[in-house]
């Protein structure tokens, strides 16, 4: 029987990813794959540099020009300023930004949620014992209404709430604006962990009104490990001030010697980076727009996690965390046996099945891309079935 033309562009569209040509992949929210013309875009780089220098001013110019043109690829995804724009390793190296840039003083508050992945609880704690800063933790995992939650524990010290977008444990989005207008009344800093949401969701961080987004380039973007972002929006840049400093933070005289701060996000990046990264990121933000904008991408990512939803919902000794269809591509689930999901991921892992679990809650996570296929997910469903 022929294939339908959806199915057609389906099949052309995954063939560009390699790792996809030998497993049925649902990790997006650990890592993504990277396309073929990713790591084409990456190696021709290198021979570029190398041709050229590697350390030669032509060089040079082609890193300022890859930069430049990174950041502009960036911005278009969220909306904003290409100055507005941060080029980091990943997202603990933005939270990390954020959250040692405020100018703490002792008995500051500093607000997490119990959604938030360990790298920023570390950060957190780090600063607590440093700047003897009080955190604490609202409880949002199972509130009917996180913003509510978030609101009620904001104090007249608060100097930062730190929040996910989308939760990495249970998929739940968080209503970022509203969280964002409470914040402002309130003159408290907002950051934002977006590493399951750049790529995902569609995203205006203007609209948004956030301060800091923290997010990266190998999750949901599919791009190289190494290489993500952070958002500062332009009425936070003037206080929040770099930890570390480098030539590239900074203006230089004519004599090459060091003068003022970078005006913009560049102030916060510090020295030398793996610049072919960069040519590898560009390529597959420019496949995935391809495929379609950012709201088309979504709404498939929903109708796949709408449709895994359901098929595990239907099994007897599977409970899903969400009573409803997820509102982004995470589908975390638990066994009635719970000793049983390590297991069962690594029984799926050698049947060319990639799942992880979470450790809070206690379960396991299924991730749907917009190129996830019905196949892939019908499989999963039935080898957790035998399992």
């Amino acid at each position: 029987m022929n294939n339908s033309p959806t199915e057609t562009k389906l099949h052309q569209h995954r063939s560009h990813f390699l790792a996809l040509a030998n497993k049925s992949y649902f990790n997006y929210g650990g890592q993504g794959p990277l396309p073929q013309g990713g790591i084409d875009a990456i190696h021709q780089a290198q021979i570029q540099m190398q041709h050229s220098g590697p350390f030669a001013s032509q060089v040079y110019t082609w890193q300022l020009k890859e930069a430049a043109s990174t950041r502009h690829a960036i911005a278009s995804e969220l909306n904003v300023s290409p100055q507005t724009i941060t080029l980091t390793e990943n997202v603990t190296m933005g939270c990390n930004i954020a959250m040692w840039g405020i100018n703490w003083q002792a008995g500051d508050h500093l607000l997490l949620t119990d959604c938030e992945h360990h790298a920023v609880i570390a950060i957190a704690q780090a600063i607590q014992q440093r700047f003897r800063v009080e955190v604490t933790t609202c409880p949002i995992l199972n509130a009917t209404n996180p913003t509510a939650v978030i609101q009620q524990h904001l104090r007249p010290n608060t100097r930062l709430v730190a929040i996910s977008h989308v939760l990495w444990n249970t998929g739940e989005v968080l209503e970022v604006d509203k969280i964002a207008q409470i914040c402002s009344k309130n003159q408290t800093r907002l950051l934002v962990d977006a590493a399951q949401s750049v790529g995902m969701l569609p995203l205006n961080l203007t609209d948004l009104g956030v301060d800091f987004y923290a997010f990266t380039g190998h999750k949901w973007l599919c791009g190289p490990a190494g290489l993500g972002g952070l958002y500062v929006s332009p009425s936070a840049q003037d206080s929040l001030q770099p930890t570390f400093v480098g030539w590239r933070s900074v203006t230089t005289d004519i004599e090459g010697q060091p003068q003022n701060l970078q005006p913009h996000g560049e102030r916060y990046e510090i020295a030398t980076s793996d610049y072919p990264l960069m040519a590898g990121l560009r390529n597959a933000i420019a496949l995935h727009n391809q495929w379609g904008n950012a709201e088309v991408r979504y709404q498939q990512i929903l109708q796949n996690s709408e449709y895994l939803w359901r098929k595990l919902s239907q099994l007897q000794h599977v409970k899903c965390l969400l009573n409803s269809p997820p509102p982004s591509g995470l589908i975390s689930f638990q066994l009635s046996s719970r000793e049983r999901q390590t297991p069962l991921v690594k029984h799926l892992e050698t049947q060319g099945l990639f799942v992880r679990t979470i450790a809070k809650p206690d379960s396991v996570r299924a991730c749907v891309h917009y190129f996830t296929s019905e196949s892939e997910m019908d499989q999963l469903v039935v080898e957790i079935e035998k399992f």
